[in-house]
């Protein structure tokens, strides 16, 4: 099962950002389990300056801005 986290406060472009993995994971039909971080440490940890961020099995893919639905397809192809 791939694990998605979405780094980042509760702002409206971290709910978009996780609106559009959801997205993603729907038209991909991805096992896969969306973990929401709101936690200032728990972000740090990942390196995160900049929120939203959206890491998927550990890894941070993008920063700093909300991903386009397609963009994660991408990420999540990546780690198939």
């Amino acid at each position: 099962m791939m694990e998605i986290k979405i780094l980042g406060s509760g702002c409206v472009n971290c709910k978009k950002l996780e609106e559009n993995a959801q997205k993603a994971i729907r038209e991909l039909q991805v096992d896969s389990t969306i973990i929401k971080v709101q936690d200032i440490r728990e972000i740090m940890k990942y390196g995160v300056m900049r929120t939203p961020a959206i890491v998927i099995n550990e890894k941070v893919k993008m920063a700093g801005k909300v991903c386009t639905a397609e963009e994660i397809k991408r990420y999540i192809a990546e780690e198939q």
